[in-house]
């Protein structure tokens, strides 16, 4: 039996505690904040794994590109502090978490974190307002925000996959929300060739965006070990395969690891003995392992393999976000 199996009557329990939170936002127990400005949430339904840094990292640039004031707002898991900060892109995982690092360097737009969106929201249209202030030129990208409802938010772009689909509720499955919460959604991101025809018969009538997702993996001559800390780590591994290296090892952390010298020490020493020539992780991982750069002997680089999301067809998919940003109601300045 399937340790999962074993969690089936805890699903109950969980359903209950959703229901409950449900009833608490309906009834305002849990009060829900609103910023000045539009927010666009970028989110899922399951534990992790489904691309969200990659495609907040895709559309912060194409909304920048556009001519729009754009921010992030995350929650810096991982971090040591509660205070709503900017994060500094020479800073660290620890202080910031790695995943608003990563989104800062590779977007190029502000990133401000904090556990309660709402005041990092506060310090983004703070420190950072668009030169027109009775524009709303400026739009907040919530990463990982889907579930954080007590922000309130114009747009909801719902990343959705077969694992997804086939899935089951916490425990004893990846789900946070049962499917039906995909209805909230105002747009459904799926990969390329998955799930639309399932999604239409299940009566989805918004709008879908289709995504393409790209590896780039580094040039090695010779076998790898490969490592990641992430939520769904077989897909990292089946891609870096796909794309021609050869893996004599690889190892699986649980997502946002904290890597240690121990860590480090048994990487090196087992890549070694598999005979690897280099160690490959993602990006996240990387970010990180970035205090420990230098206890990586030579003759093993650390490497990084990078996944991109590209929407198909993202002037139809960007023009109709923007529209509707851009048309969205006013709220009094905070």
């Amino acid at each position: 039996m399937k340790p999962s199996r074993l969690l089936l009557p805890l699903v109950p329990l969980y359903r209950s505690a959703l229901a409950l939170r449900e009833l608490r936002l309906r009834t305002g127990m849990e009060p829900v904040r609103r910023l000045r400005y539009p927010v666009v949430s970028i989110g899922n339904l399951s534990t992790g794994g489904s691309g969200k840094t990659p495609l907040t990292i895709a559309l912060a640039r194409l909304l920048s590109g556009k001519g729009l004031h754009v921010d992030v707002l995350a929650r810096g898991y991982g971090r040591q502090s509660r205070v709503a900060t900017r994060v500094n892109p020479a800073g660290t995982a620890v202080e910031f978490g790695d995943e608003p690092l990563l989104i800062t360097r590779a977007a190029g737009v502000p990133v401000f974190v904090a556990p309660e969106r709402y005041e990092a929201g506060l310090l983004a249209e703070a420190e950072s307002p668009p030169a027109d202030q009775d524009s709303p030129s400026m739009v907040h990208l919530l990463d990982d925000g889907f579930q954080h409802r007590q922000l309130a938010r114009e747009f909801d772009i719902l990343l959705f996959d077969q694992h997804d689909w086939r899935d089951r509720l916490l425990p004893a499955g990846n789900l946070r929300e049962p499917l039906k919460a995909a209805r909230r959604a105002s747009v459904i991101a799926i990969p390329v060739g998955e799930l639309e025809a399932e999604l239409r018969s299940w009566g989805w009538r918004g709008p879908v965006w289709r995504l393409r997702r790209t590896m780039e993996t580094p040039a090695v001559n010779g076998p790898i070990a490969a490592f990641c800390g992430i939520a769904r780590p077989e897909p990292f591994f089946a891609g870096l395969e796909a794309a021609g290296l050869r893996l004599a090892a690889r190892f699986a952390y649980p997502d946002h690891h904290p890597y240690s010298v121990a860590d480090v020490d048994h990487l090196a020493n087992a890549a070694q003995s598999a005979g690897a020539v280099a160690l490959v992780t993602t990006e996240k991982d990387l970010v990180r392992l970035e205090k420990f750069s230098a206890a990586f002997p030579p003759s093993l680089p650390l490497l990084a393999a990078r996944l991109t999301i590209e929407i198909e067809d993202p002037s139809t998919a960007l023009d109709w976000l923007i529209d509707r940003v851009r048309t969205a109601p006013a709220h009094p300045k905070l």
